[in-house]
């Protein structure tokens, strides 16, 4: 079984090498590595350019945005499965891809799957700031705003071409709406109950008033294309859920 692993980025310099780092380390073999840069003005093409041989595909040229250049990633796949591991994000460690192929063969019928990740601090990924589980997730839950770690999710190939890529309409939120519509569709997902991925704090989409903001209404967008009803005082009520979280740990 072939897992393609997509990692998008532009001027990511600055971590792009512990994100290579942690895929070519992974233990599993069978592993189609892609990397697609979005003709960055930094060291990231010459760093990327270091792994030569290494990395299955390499393509660097403008896009229209993060979520093009996902979908660029996928085109070029020929796994079984594709995942998308972030440039400034790394895996947990060199068993995470074995963990994953070895449920995907347990369960041959199943569409996707995902994990939990933790947060860490942006100069040290060994400090784990808080954790993002997705132990609780029920597909209920995605009309108040809540979904599964994206940078876990792995689903099969086949589904990206029956149900449509990123949608590049979106700034912060095409990720969701796409496990939302996979979901929406009938797509069979499986929770594998271990930490696959170390997320640096600090993402666009995490931090910053105005952003938050957008996102809510992206989500909001996102539900209602795919006939999932909400409005922004549902998603407003994740709110107190988090800080819940936060107080139990």
């Amino acid at each position: 079984m072939k897992i393609s692993i997509i990692t998008v980025c532009y001027n990511s310099a600055a971590t792009i090498r512990d994100t290579i780092e942690s895929v070519l380390a992974q233990s599993y073999p069978d592993i189609e590595y892609i990397v697609v840069d979005g003709a960055s003005k930094d060291a990231t093409v010459s760093i990327v350019s270091e792994y030569d041989g290494r990395i299955a595909k390499f393509i660097s040229e403008p896009d229209k945005g993060i979520y093009d250049a996902m979908n660029k990633g996928v085109a070029l796949a020929t796994g079984d499965y594709v995942g998308i591991l972030n440039s400034d994000d790394v895996f947990k460690d060199a068993s995470v891809i074995a963990l994953l192929a070895e449920e995907l063969k347990r369960q041959p019928d199943i569409g996707a799957v995902y994990a939990d990740l933790v947060f860490v601090e942006r100069t040290n990924t060994d400090a784990v700031t808080r954790t993002y589980s997705s132990a609780g997730f029920s597909p209920w839950k995605i009309r108040f705003g809540f979904m599964i770690p994206h940078p876990t999710f792995y689903a099969r190939r086949e589904l990206f071409a029956q149900l449509g890529n990123y949608k590049i309409n979106y700034r912060v939120s095409a990720d969701f709406e796409l496990m939302a519509r996979f979901m929406s569709k009938g797509v069979t997902m499986a929770r594998i109950p271990a930490t696959f991925v170390k997320m640096r704090d600090g993402g666009i989409s995490t931090t910053g008033f105005w952003w938050r903001v957008h996102q809510n209404m992206e989500i909001v967008r996102a539900c209602r294309e795919n006939g999932i009803y909400t409005n922004l005082a549902m998603i407003a009520l994740k709110v107190p859920f988090k800080l819940a979280s936060y107080l139990k740990r």
